[in-house]
């Protein structure tokens, strides 16, 4: 299942992702596997200090992502 997948990620997720329909949670998953070392520092960087108001599907690296592979 995806949301197991998700949690197998050495990342931290917002609880909000594990809402989120599957087609959704899939890109996610896709979309930080593929994530080089610094771009996960970004993400890091971007989770820790937005907090809650952290939106992994509405963020920038995501959306640029989703245009340029999907």
């Amino acid at each position: 299942m995806i949301s197991d997948k998700l949690k197998e990620l050495d990342l931290p997720l917002p609880e909000i992702v594990y809402s989120y329909d599957l087609s959704k949670q899939q890109e996610i998953y896709d979309y930080l596997s593929s994530l080089n070392d610094l771009q996960k520092k970004s993400y890091l960087i971007a989770k820790t200090h937005l907090g809650t108001s952290f939106n992994i599907y509405k963020s920038n690296g995501f959306k640029e992502w989703k245009n340029k592979f999907k």
